[in-house]
């Protein structure tokens, strides 16, 4: 039953098993839903998370609609959140399943150009910036309300398919909460939301350095293949500069003495000289003449 057209309280325990049936009907048809998992204590532990719910929190017209909101999210009543450019779509179980679509400004390319000016030689790589890990200084002025990156409410739009005319009804204001959740784990999605590109950042960053001549530590700087493991998203960052370093000098090495190989081929003696003898062999004397013969005398008697 129904009081002035509105549809009867559901307990919490009945919503989370709406929410828990309507989830695999969609599942078992063949959808695929990425829902915010019911939990207790604070909605966001990281730095973008809290960054984003404390932005919502700040502006007044959202005020009186944002508790609900979070407790709907905690009871795990998101059971679709689905992060694109410029826009968050999500199913809300309530007393039925409704649809809300939320949609939000791109960045002013001023604005980001800005950002990047203020936050030049500041960051040093992708991780520190996804991560929260820089100054105070640089992570305030990414945050600033209205010239920063988390947008003010004239430049968030959102409807929901519930009967709720209320400016923000607490099943949009789940939503809000549930980005900040899904922010806690991919920070990254924050960029895309607002249709900029977070390595921007930290090429300007790169330009500044290279002015100042005052390079980022090496540990510092992420390498592309952990960046693709990490973060699921490939990276082509600008390397930072480098010293020219001294060629080294080159080693001398001793070489080891040549051994002498004999040649296999038997060389052909020498004939030795002729060994001289103390005196000289004197030449034989010519032989004597033989005596004429005599003449026989003729004619004695």
């Amino acid at each position: 039953m129904s009081y002035y057209g509105w549809k009867p309280y559901v307990s919490v325990a009945e919503r989370r098993k709406k929410s828990e049936k309507a989830a695999a009907k969609a599942t078992k048809g063949g959808a695929s839903l990425s829902p915010v998992a019911p939990y207790r204590g604070a909605i966001a532990k990281t730095f973008w998370g809290k960054a984003w719910c404390d932005n919502l929190e700040r502006y007044s017209d959202y005020a009186n609609r944002l508790p609900r909101g979070r407790t709907y999210v905690r009871n795990g009543s998101v059971i679709d959140l689905r992060v694109g450019a410029g826009e968050v779509k999500a199913q809300v179980m309530g007393s039925s399943l409704y649809q809300v679509l939320v949609t939000i400004a791109t960045v002013s390319e001023k604005q980001w150009r800005a950002v990047g000016a203020d936050c030049a030689s500041s960051i040093n790589s992708l991780v520190e910036l996804l991560q929260g890990k820089l100054s105070k200084a640089v992570m305030e002025r990414i945050c600033m309300p209205g010239t920063g990156l988390f947008p003010a409410p004239k430049e968030i739009k959102f409807t929901c398919s519930c009967p709720d005319s209320a400016a923000m009804c607490k099943h949009v204001a789940a939503v809000f909460y549930g980005v900040g959740a899904r922010l806690d784990a991919q920070p990254e999605l924050l960029f895309n939301l607002r249709r900029v590109d977070a390595r921007d950042l930290v090429a300007q960053a790169g330009t500044g350095l290279s002015k100042t001549g005052k390079a980022p530590a090496r540990s510092k700087i992420l390498d592309d293949s952990l960046m693709a493991d990490v973060f699921g998203i490939e990276v082509d960052e600008i390397p930072p500069p480098r010293h020219p370093q001294k060629p080294e000098k080159p080693v001398l090495k001793k070489s080891a003495p040549k051994k002498v190989v004999k040649s296999a081929v038997a060389t052909v003696a020498k004939p030795a000289p002729p060994k001289k003898t103390r005196a000289a062999a004197k030449p034989p004397a010519p032989a004597k003449p033989l005596a004429k013969p005599r003449k026989a005398a003729v004619g004695k008697a």
